[in-house]
């Protein structure tokens, strides 16, 4: 039987630049570490960071939305202004902004081009 949710990963090339990263752009801490594989929490959320021994990560077709296939992990955020200053003084890089009446999304990449989205 299905218990509920366990994590939600990424691949990453780098280990400590991406534990780096997920630090420095969401204030997220590190809640267990290992060689291959090390998991980020921020509230409920467990983000898994899979080390893929340096191999590249191949990009999947995206757009200023997220991602056309495969997930896309999206994050709420009360300051998405604020937040973005974050991801890019990190290194993430910024794909879409949007504004509108269902409310403001930010879509970006962290350093191996996993796709994310802030929305408020």
């Amino acid at each position: 039987m299905i218990k509920g949710y366990k994590d939600f990963y990424y691949n990453v090339t780098d280990m400590n630049r991406a534990i780096k990263f997920y630090t420095e752009a969401f204030e997220m801490t590190k809640t267990y570490g290992h060689e291959y594989w090390t998991t980020m929490t921020l509230g409920n959320l467990n983000l898994g960071l899979h080390w893929t021994e340096a191999e590249a990560i191949p990009l999947t077709p995206r757009n200023s939305h997220g991602q056309n296939n495969g997930g896309t992990l999206t994050l709420h955020s009360d300051d998405i202004i604020a937040d973005r200053k974050k991801i890019e003084h990190a290194g993430g890089k910024i794909l879409g902004e949007s504004k509108q009446d269902w409310g403001h999304m930010l879509v970006f990449e962290d350093l191996d081009g996993n796709v994310l989205k802030l929305m408020n």
